[in-house]
Parts: C-alpha cells; structure tokens; sequence
C-alpha cells in the first residue's frame, strides 16, 4: 500500500474544517448584518457568542471542535507516514473518522440533536483511538 493513503482522510478533514470556517463566516456575517450589531458591541472577546443565537454560535463551536480530536489524528497519520507503518485498517479508520466528523460537523450546524451528535462523535473519536492504540501496539512492541 502507498504510504500517501493516509493523506486522503487527513486532507478529507482539513477540507470539512475549511468548509465548517466558511459556513461559520456566512452565518456570523448574515447575522451582524440582519441584527445590526455595531462594531463597538463586538469589541470584547467573546461578544459576539454571548449575541449570537444557536444557528450562528454553533457552527463556531463545531470549528473550534474541529482542532481539538482531529489534531490527534494529524499527528498519528504523520506517524504512520514517517515510520513506514500506513495499511488498509488505518486508512479505513481514517475514512471512518472522516465520515463520522463530517456527519457530526453536520448536526451541530444545523438541527444540532444532541444525543445523535454525541454518538456521531462518539464513533469518530473511537476510530482515532483505535489508530493510536494500534500504532503504540505496533511501534512500541517492535
């Protein structure tokens, strides 16, 4: 197997963080533009989330959940990329985690039902355990 395979879900996540960054932006925009918020009451960190409704705040908290669990995966796929170690169950993981983060990233931006978003995180984050148990396993044991 190409070791490159792995890229695919890392750059599939890097895209969907992308993608979760220019909705975000939409959404804030539209919402300082209807609600005609002036300047001034966004100078303070955190204004802006302490004004904005659901459908505006959480897609900016869906971005900031997007570097924290998926900064994990970056790091191990860089680590199976260096030593030589990338195989068809890490590159399906990584599929895995990619489909589970982007069907999560989905909810939480839009009908935001949380017991279904927990358990599409849930399922995202066991794939990267799973990759980094894995990995400990295969690289600490040989």
């Amino acid at each position: 197997m190409q070791q490159t395979a792995i890229f695919g879900p890392v750059f599939a996540t890097v895209l969907l963080t992308f993608l979760v960054w220019v909705y975000m932006y939409i959404r804030r925009i539209h919402f300082i533009q209807t609600a005609e918020v002036s300047p001034a009451d966004l100078a303070v960190p955190g204004a802006l989330a302490d004004l904005s409704p659901p459908d505006v705040s959480n897609p900016s908290d869906n971005l900031k959940n997007l570097f924290e669990i998926p900064v994990l995966f970056y790091a191990l796929a860089l680590i199976l990329f260096v030593t030589g170690r990338v195989d068809p169950t890490y590159v399906a993981a990584g599929w895995v985690f990619v489909a589970f983060r982007a069907l999560h990233s989905l909810v939480h931006c839009t009908v935001n039902i949380v017991m279904l978003r927990f358990y599409l995180y849930l399922a995202s984050t066991v794939a990267v355990w799973f990759i980094a148990a894995r990995a400990a396993l295969g690289l600490l044991g040989s």
